[in-house]
């Protein structure tokens, strides 16, 4: 893996983005978008615009993250995908969406699991003390008991879960995952480190190292940017290594989250930081962050 590093010690090597999302205006299939005339979410999203976003860095795969399509049409959003022209490494696993409170759950979830491309079910539970900022209303819902009978018919069926929490949930988190040892947990967006303060990052620092202890756990380190808007290199790196420090390198990958994280870096900006942050890692590692361990984890063929 030496030869994947070059004279500086950055990556060269095929890129797996372990985080992305489609989507088509022109359908109207996602009422969240209704009504955005910014030009991230004003926008479609589609193979070719996310191809032009990734030019010049070798992603060889990546992986499709549900964007919140309408819940009135729930198979809906993988039968588009399916449909989608574009290179077969792109999009080539995805993590669809499923609510898991529903009390008919079940049989949407066996369809799922039968599709060839889906690998994982993604239920945001995010909670800010801010309505503005939060996507659920209640703050326990990872307690819900129905919401975790939905989640415990996932592990039997061989699907991951994408959790995107914040700081304000780590001990209901913690408690989620002990408690499903079987289920394989991936946490989005470094867990959402929104409180900026030393406090805040100092909370949000130590709830990622109990996480860190759940072995059924990893840790996608994606869009940072989303938390810090007025980055720079060094605080974006500081946020990446503390991931890195608290999962350690087999149990990290790393992600985009583009189109979203457009708002305040592009794809290139968040890779050139990427491989900045993980110079000094030697090329087996790096390899592992960039490609291997998405691959591993949401079983993408190399």
């Amino acid at each position: 893996m030496a030869a994947l590093v070059d004279d500086k010690g950055r990556y060269t090597g095929p890129i797996i983005d372990s985080h992305h999302h489609f989507w088509d205006r022109t359908l109207d299939r996602h009422p969240w978008l209704r009504g955005k005339n910014d030009p991230v979410l004003g926008q479609s999203c589609l193979p070719q615009d996310y191809l032009g976003a990734v030019e010049g860095f070798d992603v060889v795969a990546s992986v499709h993250i549900e964007a919140n399509w309408d819940p009135a049409d729930p198979m809906g959003e993988t039968d588009w995908l399916d449909a989608l022209s574009r290179p077969d490494g792109i999009a080539a696993r995805y993590v669809a969406f499923a609510d898991l409170g529903h009390a008919g759950v079940e049989p949407y979830l066996e369809a799922l699991a039968g599709r060839e491309r889906v690998v994982g079910i993604r239920d945001i539970v995010s909670w800010h003390p801010d309505p503005t900022r939060s996507a659920v209303t209640d703050r326990h819902r990872m307690a819900d008991p129905s919401w975790r009978a939905g989640l415990a018919r996932l592990a039997p069926l061989d699907l991951s879960f994408d959790l995107l929490m914040s700081p304000w949930q780590i001990e209901d988190a913690l408690d989620l995952v002990r408690n499903f040892p079987d289920q394989r947990f991936a946490i989005n967006h470094c867990g959402s480190p929104f409180d900026r303060s030393p406090e805040g990052m100092a909370h949000w620092a130590n709830g990622l190292k109990l996480l860190a202890e759940v072995p059924n756990v990893v840790l996608k380190i994606s869009d940072l940017v989303a938390y810090d808007p007025d980055w720079n290199a060094e605080s974006l790196s500081s946020v990446a290594l503390t991931c890195l420090d608290a999962f350690g390198i087999s149990r990290c990958m790393l992600g985009s989250d583009h189109p979203v994280v457009t708002f305040h870096a592009s794809f290139q900006q968040t890779y050139d930081n990427f491989l900045r942050t993980f110079a000094g890692l030697s090329g087996t590692e790096q390899h592992a962050l960039f490609a291997g361990n998405a691959a591993q984890f949401y079983r993408i063929p190399t």
